[in-house]
C-alpha cells in the first residue's frame, strides 16, 4: 500500500506540470497578446476582453453540469481518466485557435470569443477530472496534504516556466503573431505529454465508484447547496481567486509602465515562482506544528505585509523581489490549504447528505477559477484602458503618475481587500477542523460507507 501511495503521489503531481504551462500562458499572457501583439483597434480589444469576462463567468455555471456528467460516468478506466483524455485533446484544438489570429474585426471578435468558450469547457472537464483524483486516493488529511502539496510544487514549476519564459521567449524570436502561435503549439504538446502521467500510473480505489447510483440534476443542486461547508469554501475560495488573478495578471503592466523595465518581469516571475516553491516544499514542516487555520492566519499576515510593501516599492528592484516574496509565500499556503478544505467537504458532504459526489464537488473550483479570472480580466481591462495603457492601436510606451496610480490601486489596493473577506468568511463560517472532519470519517466507516483500506 506505501508503495502504490508512493506511485500515485509523483505520477499524480508530475501530470500538472504540463498542464499549469498549459493554463498559465493563456491565463498569464493572452490579454498581452491581445493589446500589446495583435495591435487590436481600441474597440476590437473592448470587445474582445469584455467578451473573456462574459464568457468565464457563462462557462463557470457550467461546471457544475460537467462535474454531474464526470461522476456519472461507468467505464474500464474509472470516471475520472476518460474525462482527463477527453477534455485534454479537445482543449488543445481550441487553444490554438485563441493563438491564431483568425479573422479581423467583428469576425475575429465573434471566432476568438467561440473559440475561448469551447476552450474553457474543455479544460474544465480535464481540470474536474484531475483534481477529483485527489479525494479519490485517500482520506487522510495529513496524506493529503503529502499528495497536494507535491501537486503543487509540480504545477508551480510548470507555471513559472511559463511566467519566467513566455516573454524574453517571445521577444528573442521577433515577438511576432506567428512565434506566439508556435509557442502555443510546444506549450501543448508539453500538456497532452505529461497527461501520461496520471492516464497511466495512478490507481485510485473504485471500490465507491461501483456501488455509486448515477447523479440527477436534483441530486447534483442538492449536493452543492446541500452541504454548507462546500458554499462557505466556494465564497471563501472566490474572493481569494479575484484578489489574487487581479494582481497576477497586472505584473506584466507593472514592470513596463511603474518600474520602467518589462525586460525585468522574467526576473520578478523567478523571484515569485522561487518563492512560491520554497512555500509549499515547508509547508509540510509548518503543518506538524500547527494547525490549519493558524497557518491561513499567519499566511494572510505575510499576504497583507506584501500588499504593503508593494505601494511604496515603484522602481526598487529590491523591495519589489521583498513583496512578491511575502506575497507568493503567504498565496502558495493559502492555495493548498483551500485545496486541502475543498477536499475534505467531499466526505463532509457525503456524512450529511448520504452521498458522495467528488466531481460535482469538485467542479467549484474550476469554476471559482473562472469567475476570478473573469472578474480580473475585466478590472485589469478596465484599468488598461483608464490609465491609458490602451487608447488605440499601438499601447502606450509609458503613463502618467495619474494612471499608475489606477495600476497600483487596481494590482493591490482592491485584491487585498478582496483577500482580507476570503479569509473573514473562513474564520467564521468554515468548521471542518481536524478533529469534526476525523469524527466524520470514523462514523462513515462504522456506517459502511468508506472503506478502511481508503484511508
Amino acid at each position: 500500500m506505501k508503495n502504490q501511495n508512493n506511485r500515485n503521489k509523483y505520477f499524480f503531481g508530475l501530470g500538472t506540470i504540463g498542464r499549469d504551462m498549459f493554463y498559465s500562458f493563456e491565463a498569464n499572457a493572452i490579454l498581452y497578446f491581445l493589446s500589446n501583439v495583435l495591435s487590436l483597434p481600441l474597440w476590437v480589444f473592448a470587445a474582445t476582453s469584455a467578451m473573456l469576462s462574459v464568457l468565464r463567468i457563462f462557462d463557470a455555471i457550467n461546471d457544475p453540469i460537467t462535474g454531474m456528467v464526470i461522476d456519472n460516468i461507468r467505464s474500464p478506466w474509472g470516471k475520472f481518466k476518460p474525462a482527463i483524455l477527453v477534455g485534454g485533446v479537445s482543449s488543445v484544438i481550441f487553444y490554438l485557435i485563441l493563438f491564431g489570429n483568425v479573422g479581423s474585426g467583428l469576425s475575429f471578435v465573434v471566432i476568438f470569443s467561440l473559440a475561448y468558450l469551447l476552450w474553457d469547457i474543455a479544460f474544465g472537464v480535464n481540470d474536474i477530472g484531475y483534481w477529483t483524483l485527489l479525494p479519490a486516493l485517500t482520506q487522510d488529511q495529513k496524506q493529503r496534504e503529502k499528495f497536494g502539496a507535491f501537486a503543487k510544487i509540480c504545477a508551480n514549476i510548470g507555471m513559472y516556466i511559463i511566467m519566467v519564459g513566455w516573454q524574453p521567449i517571445t521577444s528573442a524570436l521577433g515577438n511576432t503573431k506567428t512565434v506566439w502561435f508556435w509557442v502555443a503549439v510546444v506549450v501543448s504538446a508539453l500538456y497532452l505529454a505529461g497527461l501520461l502521467f496520471p492516464l497511466l500510473g495512478v490507481k485510485e480505489n473504485r471500490s465507491l465508484q461501483e456501488k455509486e447510483e448515477k447523479t440527477t440534476l436534483k441530486q447534483m443542486l442538492h449536493a452543492l447547496l446541500g452541504n454548507d461547508q462546500l458554499l462557505w469554501t466556494t465564497l471563501s475560495m472566490a474572493l481569494f481567486m479575484v484578489g489574487y488573478c487581479t494582481t497576477t495578471s497586472f505584473a506584466t503592466y507593472y514592470m513596463q509602465y511603474i518600474y520602467g523595465d518589462i525586460n525585468m518581469y522574467a526576473v520578478l516571475a523567478g523571484v515569485c515562482g522561487v518563492a512560491q516553491l520554497l512555500a509549499l516544499i515547508i509547508f509540510p514542516l509548518f503543518s506538524k506544528r500547527f494547525n490549519r487555520r493558524q497557518l491561513y492566519t499567519g499566511a494572510t499576515a505575510l499576504v497583507v505585509l506584501g500588499y504593503f510593501v508593494f505601494l511604496f516599492a515603484d522602481r526598487s528592484l529590491f523591495l519589489i523581489a521583498a513583496a512578491a516574496i511575502l506575497l507568493f509565500v503567504g498565496q502558495a499556503f493559502i492555495q493548498l490549504l483551500m485545496l486541502m478544505f475543498l477536499a475534505d467537504t467531499v466526505e463532509y458532504g457525503q456524512w450529511k447528505l448520504k452521498k458522495r459526489n467528488e466531481s460535482v464537488t469538485f467542479s467549484i473550483q474550476p469554476l471559482v477559477n473562472k469567475i476570478g479570472g473573469a472578474l480580473a480580466t475585466g478590472l485589469v481591462s478596465l484599468s488598461v484602458v483608464l490609465s491609458g495603457i490602451k487608447t488605440g492601436e499601438v499601447a502606450a510606451e509609458s503613463i502618467d503618475a495619474a494612471g499608475q496610480m489606477v495600476v497600483k490601486c487596481s494590482m493591490f489596493i482592491f485584491p487585498l481587500l478582496f483577500i482580507l473577506a476570503g479569509y473573514v468568511i473562513y474564520l467564521t463560517k468554515y468548521k471542518l477542523n481536524e478533529k469534526f472532519y476525523g469524527e466524520i470519517v470514523r462514523d462513515l466507516r462504522s456506517r459502511g460507507e468508506l472503506p478502511e483500506e481508503m484511508e
